[in-house]
């Protein structure tokens, strides 16, 4: 019975391992094609409790954007396996339908983050990772921080090569340890995994982010997982060789930039643990939901501002 829940929670390969479903809609907001960059044109469909979607919501608190894209909140339901609306939205329940009234003949799993166009009625885009770059540079003219460059051009060889590393071992890597399905598997993932934490905790000892003294992407996309770690993917995904607040560099890294000015508001504790421990069935038959952990260490000083000043 386990078997037949976690093979249609999480696809794997003969060898157990988890293998994540690509995402299927890569328009682009752009000057010359059909979605021009425009104020009040766009719209987030989000889960709180997604990573991936936070990183949207992080991106478009630090350019200044809540006035420009607007954004809906799905909410899991474990008894279908998908997203649903709080109210209908474009006439749908789910954000399946949604999927279905911008595609018709769409297949594909049915995730958060989606960039919809509310002029053309259609899915933009549906893959983070080319979301906040769009958001990042293509709406500058109506952002209240176009000054902020989170991919800048002289550190995108280095921020491309983070994101490598960090998507396989870490973003996607919590997930390879939680939904393995063999015990060689999960071993193999969770090694890989914390090589990986030592590995930046070890960089963030001298650097204050990840590239150095700019914050950039690559941060963003770390930060929504570590900032899950210690909540859920420690104790319900068996990633508990070591907190993140137990790390000395990488620990003092999440305090700093979950308290940059707009980001704390994008992260909700709650739905964090109420998602991931109430609707993973397989990994967590009761359903019940831990009164931890207390993140309150998150508002404690980091200091990491005097990395700056020291190199």
């Amino acid at each position: 019975m386990w078997q037949v829940m976690m093979s249609n929670l999480a696809p794997r390969d003969r060898q157990g391992a988890y293998i994540r479903p690509v995402t299927q809609f890569h328009n682009r907001i752009s000057t010359d094609g059909t979605h021009p960059p425009a104020d009040d044109r766009y719209h987030l469909y989000v889960g709180m409790s997604c990573p991936w979607a936070h990183r949207t919501l992080v991106v478009r608190a630090l350019k200044g954007l809540e006035d420009v894209i607007s954004i809906s909140i799905v909410t899991p339901v474990p008894e279908s396996g998908g997203w649903v609306f709080n109210q209908p939205e474009q006439g749908c329940q789910t954000l399946a339908e949604l999927y279905q009234l911008s595609q018709p003949d769409y297949s594909g799993r049915s995730t958060v983050p989606i960039l919809w166009d509310k002029q053309t009625k259609q899915i933009v885009n549906n893959e983070s990772a080319e979301i906040i770059v769009m958001l990042n540079s293509e709406l500058n003219q109506f952002a209240k921080h176009p000054e902020l460059d989170l991919y800048p051009l002289e550190l995108r060889s280095q921020i491309d090569h983070f994101n490598e590393k960090i998507y396989e071992t870490v973003n996607n890597g919590v997930y390879r340890c939680g939904f393995a399905q063999t015990q060689s598997a999960y071993e193999q993932a969770c090694r890989e995994l914390f090589t990986t934490l030592d590995e930046l905790d070890k960089i963030l000892e001298t650097n204050r982010y990840l590239c150095g003294d700019r914050l950039t992407l690559a941060d963003v996309r770390l930060f929504t997982t570590l900032f899950r770690f210690d909540i859920a993917y420690y104790g319900l995904f068996k990633c508990n060789q070591r907190r993140i607040q137990d790390y000395r560099y990488l620990g003092a890294y999440l305090r700093d930039i979950y308290q940059i000015v707009g980001v704390a508001a994008t992260c909700d504790l709650e739905s964090v643990k109420r998602d991931y421990y109430g609707n993973l069935f397989p990994l967590n038959p009761g359903g019940f939901i831990p009164l931890g952990p207390d993140v309150t260490n998150l508002l404690t000083p980091h200091n990491r501002h005097l990395l700056s000043i020291n190199n």
